[in-house]
């Protein structure tokens, strides 16, 4: 049996006194890929921000391959294994595409050419500024930045959103080739929930900060209905 490499038991969290997240229990596996849908503003991101310390912890614990890391600063989780590629993707403009990746970067497998290699693109913007990249540039540097620092778990904040369709594809191809290759465990959050249940084998329902739904992306693929349900209008 795979090693857990990040737990969340019994967690409730959120900003300040206001509570977003109730009795999280949630596990994922070394190696393990996972997608977390639902519809705005259940909990998604305020998960993420969660396992990376940003929020406000009302209880539970959160373990980091069987360590608990509850108390820690983001820093600290981030050397300790935590990869964050946020939503705001958080590129620094007056860096160099590759100075965006250096400044990150810790000892490991990952490196400037093994990011290069994951998105070719890249490598031909290597000495653009970060403010002369488009969206999708931005997207992949954001998510070979968290690589470079060589992480053991992967999170993602709706890495497809606003990209155009062909971008969309570039990504997913390089997302599933980590699932395959990396031997990282991912969470990815995404708003698109087609393009999640095809990217992870297993899928987490969220719904007013509770989980409703952890079980196999196939169940929800082959079941319009059921997968409605949880999430309504469902994104082609």
């Amino acid at each position: 049996m795979a090693e857990t490499a990040l737990e969340l038991d019994n967690v409730s969290a959120g900003y300040g006194e206001t509570v977003v997240l109730e009795d999280i229990r949630f596990a994922i596996a070394a190696g393990e890929t996972v997608s977390v849908i639902g519809r705005n503003g259940v909990g998604k991101s305020t998960l993420l921000a969660t396992i990376m310390g940003h929020t406000t912890l009302h209880g539970g614990t959160v373990r980091l391959h069987g360590k608990d890391i509850s108390n820690l600063s983001t820093y600290r989780r981030v050397h300790a294994g935590l990869g964050y590629v946020p939503q705001e993707r958080e590129i620094f403009p007056s860096l160099t595409l590759r100075e965006n990746l250096e400044v990150a970067a810790r000892p490991g497998t990952w490196s400037v050419q093994s990011v290069f290699d994951l998105f070719p693109r890249l490598a031909e913007r290597a000495g653009n500024m970060g403010n002369q990249l488009s969206g999708g540039e931005q997207q992949m540097l954001a998510i070979g930045r968290a690589l470079i620092g060589n992480p053991t778990v992967l999170l993602m904040d709706e890495p497809s959103e606003g990209l155009a369709p062909v971008i969309v594809e570039e990504l997913a191809r390089a997302v599933k080739r980590l699932a395959q290759e990396s031997g990282l465990a991912m969470i990815l959050v995404e708003q698109n929930s087609r393009l999640a249940l095809s990217m992870a084998p297993r899928a987490v329902v969220m719904d007013r900060g509770h989980i409703v739904y952890d079980g196999p992306s196939e169940t929800l693929r082959n079941d319009p209905a059921k997968l409605e349900h949880f999430i309504g209008v469902v994104k082609a």
